[in-house]
């Protein structure tokens, strides 16, 4: 049930990248991030509710903040913003650098060992992240930035992770996943006139592409996410996202027509024999 819960969660994550590109057409970064997750919110709410389950108690608000504040909130503001620079695949590969620093901060801070594997899977890992940049660079200063923010995204990601597992040992993954996506929905609501001003011109598809951004990658890729790693250790269910960035670039070849500059491919190939590396 583990593995399974881990392959929605890939499937959709990779769905995501994709997601985020087609309804950015329409949707600014926060505009997005706050639609996306009052739609998880809504879902994940309406499932608490029917479940009637007892709610987390007061010891655990503060790492459902942490993680709210960064994996739900910041994190989808800076992929939206990187993702309207550079396509779903590349995001996907820089984004993928996760895993690695979820090993670095998981040993440290959760004391789940620290494999000396883990120090040259960093260093070939951020080799490919130079190589995307130079291939992302010969389109401009934007490309660039974009891949800049997908590595931001990274890091929010890791510490969202590193948060949350402590919580799954205490309370369960729905209400974990619920309580964070309405903290990274608070952080989003700022973005709240932008959303309105933008669905009334978007087009049917963009505001589709959100729906299914908060029901889906959202509500349910994050809990089978948080089902999955309450049974295993953070490091090791960051390693089964090396499957993402493939997912991503064929989802983006197949209804976005993107592909990859070549050098880009090759970065992310060295990214994920990295992340590989670290976790042998």
């Amino acid at each position: 049930m583990a593995l399974a819960a881990a392959l929605v969660t890939v499937v959709l994550w990779a769905s995501a990248f994709v997601g985020i590109r087609a309804a950015g057409e329409d949707l600014s970064p926060g505009a997005l991030s706050l639609g996306r997750l009052a739609v998880g919110s809504a879902v994940l709410g309406a499932v608490v509710l029917a479940r009637r389950e007892r709610l987390p108690g007061r010891a655990e608000w503060p790492l459902i903040v942490v993680c709210g504040v960064l994996w739900f909130g910041l994190y989808n503001i800076s992929l939206n913003e990187a993702e309207r620079r550079v396509d779903a695949g590349t995001a996907a590969m820089l984004v993928n650098i996760g895993p690695i620093l979820i090993a670095i901060l998981a040993g440290f801070l959760l004391k789940e060992g620290f494999p000396r594997n883990v120090v040259i899977g960093c260093g070939v890992a951020f080799a490919g992240v130079v190589v995307i940049g130079v291939a992302t660079s010969e389109r401009g200063v934007a490309a660039s930035w974009g891949a800049a923010l997908c590595v931001a995204a990274a890091v929010l990601y890791a510490a969202g992770v590193v948060a949350q597992k402590p919580l799954l040992s205490r309370a369960s993954a729905l209400h974990v996943t619920w309580l964070a996506c309405t903290v990274g929905l608070a952080v989003c609501l700022p973005f709240a006139p932008s959303l309105v001003g933008e669905l009334g011109r978007a087009d049917g598809s963009s505001i589709a592409w959100m729906v299914y951004l908060g029901v889906f990658p959202t509500a349910v890729g994050f809990v089978t996410w948080a089902y999955a790693l309450s049974r295993t250790t953070a490091g090791r269910m960051g390693a089964t996202t090396y499957l993402v960035p493939p997912l991503a670039i064929l989802m983006g070849w197949a209804l976005l027509g993107e592909t990859p500059e070549a050098l880009a491919l090759a970065g992310g190939a060295l990214c994920l024999g990295g992340v590989v590396f670290a976790r042998r």
